[in-house]
């Protein structure tokens, strides 16, 4: 038994993205291997800190990843490259889907503007948390 599978219970936990069903579509894309980093608005506070582990949980709340934060940086939304948007592995096919979608998101949650600050999180999977997980 790994370090992280005695420990994971103790970590702060979140859901991605701001509706069950995103949460589950992200997740997904993260279980592959495809999501390596997200964002917020800075207005949230910052989240994370680079080492810091936490454990991402389903749409249904289900503990589902333990993630590890190997990079932080605060961007401006118009600042955001292809890069980084890539790496958000959400099936963007350039950097105005990426735009597109993110400016829906933001407007949704507490408003949108071009220039607003962004925390832009590189993270790696550390672990895989088995369905049948105790919350």
């Amino acid at each position: 038994m790994t370090l992280v599978e005695q420990d994971w219970r103790s970590l702060e936990a979140f859901t991605f993205g701001d509706s069950p069903e995103m949460a589950d579509r992200l997740l997904g894309f993260v279980l592959s291997g495809a999501k390596t980093a997200t964002c917020w608005a800075a207005r949230d506070g910052e989240l994370t800190h680079v080492g810091k582990r936490m454990v991402a949980k389903d749409g249904a709340g289900n503990p589902r990843a333990v993630i590890e934060t190997v990079s932080l940086e605060k961007l401006r939304f118009n600042e955001v490259g292809w890069t980084f948007a890539q790496a958000e592995g959400e099936g963007d096919t350039c950097l105005e889907d990426w735009r597109d979608g993110h400016r829906a998101y933001f407007t949704r949650n507490g408003g949108f503007a071009p220039d607003m600050l962004l925390y832009c999180e590189r993270f790696r999977l550390v672990e895989i948390i088995g369905e049948g997980a105790d919350q």
